[in-house]
């Protein structure tokens, strides 16, 4: 019996309990059975989560108020908490300096406390509903939890500042098994606080940003950022998080309540580089944080077009490449800032990562612009923005940069001598094949660097649509040169 089946069979049987518990709540034969007929209709969970809430409330000792933080951890959580997590969340005391392991509840007190509303995956030792009703069930009752993100925050905070975590080394790779909730607290208290800001959540928070850069979470943070967002600064960890400062770090988690006493707290050259090469306005446009992009300009010497020491892309650039509209606009409205401005390691400037992205929004800010170049070839690549564009498929950019003067639609790529066309062909995007061939000057039949057409091209990748709609065009079989 495989884990998943197993789990299935578990949750049904607690479902059933909480509907026997539900009838036996009745007090009349005639009772019972009508509640009875009400749950063989399928209508009577949200009755039986009613009454085991109830029942709940009404534990003796400390097990109510254990089983309303289980349920509200699981509930708000921002992914599901394995076990360990889960028991050393519940056990942090608000203004401790330090974890009592004699304060973590043993799993079935923790259980137990729940009445059955939540289960252990077996397959991932994650504590999860007992169903996935009672999610809506819980959240109706605006009653239930008091102010829950406050909640979580603080106890994430509370943790990240105990003295056995301020111990460790900023510069390990994963958080140690005796401190299970560290992993969690590190990639997400900065969500928990914004949903949740309170003036001793501001505090908490202040105490860990106050030297951020020799804190184990900065590690954790940045080395998340570089297994789920490929598209910011890289983080080469060797060195730890050196000069990844509260500064950084707030414009990184976009926590805007925070932004002012972080400034506050002392005098800050804003236009420093972290571990990243990467300023705290870098990584406020990157992630589109508007609110903090604009606390952020709002003094007298930051540097607007400051661009990164790694790859020398400015925070247009990023915010360009991950489509972040309202930051662009805003960018490209400050003195100083170039729009054109190509970076040191790719040699492309933000309408080339805008296209590529195929960020629409952010394209048309850019081509409004008539000081930048719509047909800038990069010099890593060799491709222009349309090319970009049309490799990626993005049929409405392809369009925007077609009715742009000044591009060129037939440009080949210094890399490999292809066109607009013989990308989308190659890629199999028909859409934009019929863009272009809906163009009197595009010469379908141009030959790359392998001497291939796009036809040929198409061919080779099996794109079917794509070779019907080339050889529908009396043009695309005779082969010609780039130029």
């Amino acid at each position: 019996m495989n884990g998943k089946y197993l789990q299935t069979i578990v949750s049904r049987f607690l479902l059933v309990s909480l509907n026997i518990d539900a009838i036996l709540g009745e007090v009349t034969i005639a009772q019972r059975r009508k509640k009875l007929e009400v749950m063989a209709r399928g209508n009577g969970l949200s009755d039986a989560y009613t009454a085991t809430l109830g029942r709940l409330r009404a534990q003796k000792g400390n097990k109510s108020v254990l089983g309303l933080k289980v349920l509200m951890w699981v509930v708000y959580a921002e992914r599901p908490l394995l076990v360990d997590e889960l028991s050393h969340a519940l056990a942090v005391e608000i203004g401790s300096a330090d974890l009592d392991p004699n304060n973590v509840p043993a799993l079935r007190t923790l259980l137990s406390s729940c009445l059955g509303l939540v289960t252990v995956e077996a397959s991932s030792s994650t504590v999860r509903l007992v169903h996935f009703t009672l999610q809506e069930h819980l959240l109706s009752d605006p009653t239930l939890f008091h102010i829950p993100h406050s909640t979580l925050s603080e106890v994430c905070l509370t943790y990240l500042n105990f003295g056995s975590v301020w111990d460790l080394s900023p510069t390990v790779y994963l958080a140690p098994s005796t401190l299970p909730l560290l992993g969690y607290a590190s990639l997400h208290w900065g969500k928990h606080t914004k949903l949740g800001m309170t003036e001793s959540v501001k505090i908490l928070g202040l105490r860990l940003l106050d030297r951020f850069d020799e804190h184990i979470s900065a590690q954790l943070l940045l080395l998340s950022n570089n297994k789920y967002n490929r598209s910011g600064p890289f983080f080469l960890s060797r060195t730890g998080p050196v000069g990844f400062t509260g500064l950084h770090g707030v414009s990184f988690l976009g926590i805007t309540g925070l932004v002012a006493s972080v400034l506050g707290m002392k005098e800050w050259d804003v236009n420093t580089t972290d571990c990243t090469g990467s300023t705290a306005l870098t990584w406020a446009a990157t992630r589109g944080h508007e609110e903090v992009v604009k606390a952020l300009f709002e003094l007298e010497d930051i540097n607007p077009d400051r661009a990164d020491t790694i790859y020398g892309r400015t925070p247009l650039s990023r915010a360009a490449e991950n489509g972040h509209e309202r930051v662009v606009k805003m960018l490209l409205e400050r003195d100083g800032v170039n729009p054109d401005r190509a970076d040191t390691k790719y040699g492309q400037t933000p309408l080339s990562w805008a296209s590529k992205n195929g960020h629409e929004g952010v394209v048309k800010l850019l081509l409004q612009r008539e000081d930048i170049n719509p047909d800038h070839v990069d010099t890593f690549f060799g491709q222009t923005p349309l090319a970009w564009a049309a490799e990626g498929g993005h049929r409405e950019v392809v369009g925007l940069l077609l009715e742009r003067e000044g591009v060129d639609p037939n440009k080949v790529d210094t890399g490999t001598g292809r066109t607009p066309l013989s990308w989308a062909a190659l890629c199999g995007h028909a859409g934009v094949v019929k863009l272009l061939l809906g163009r009197n000057d595009v010469r379908p039949a141009t030959l790359d660097n392998t001497n291939q057409t796009p036809l040929l091209l198409a061919l080779s990748g099996g794109h079917d649509e794509v070779v019907r709609i080339l050889q529908d065009n009396p043009n695309s079989q005779t082969a010609s040169p780039g130029s």
